[in-house]
């Protein structure tokens, strides 16, 4: 039984960086497939990013892409979501999930996904 941690929000200036991480404990990721959800008060979670650690296949919500990256799971056992160009509208708590066998829903669906990390806020604000 997998535990994800989240680590690396915080506050940021609009146009900054920020990577956040996502180790898991107790298994490898290895054959995980591990995705990044984010959620405002009163909003469903959104997808953000997802990554296939079997075969590196990746994919992105459209409000992040080009300026978004998700890296497979490392030998610290994390994967990482690096996001450029911050907008006040990223603000929210972000989320990774993990599940272990294939999809029966979309990449993008909170239902596909059986583990879950606590969150990490993450706030973009001059």
């Amino acid at each position: 039984q997998v535990t994800l941690v989240e680590s690396g929000g915080g506050l940021v200036q609009p146009g900054g960086s920020l990577r956040l991480s996502c180790t898991g404990h107790g298994d490898t990721l290895e054959y995980y497939t591990i995705g990044w959800f984010r959620q405002t008060p009163g909003k469903e979670r959104e997808g953000v990013s997802c990554v296939s650690n079997r075969d590196g296949v990746t994919y992105y919500a459209d409000s992040v892409k080009g300026r978004c990256t998700i890296s497979p799971r490392n030998d610290r056992n994390t994967v990482y979501l690096q996001i450029d160009n911050l907008k006040p509208e990223d603000t929210a708590v972000y989320y990774c999930a993990g599940t272990y066998y294939p999809f029966t829903r979309t990449w993008s669906s909170p239902l596909s996904y059986d583990h879950w990390g606590q969150g990490t806020q993450v706030t973009v604000s001059s």
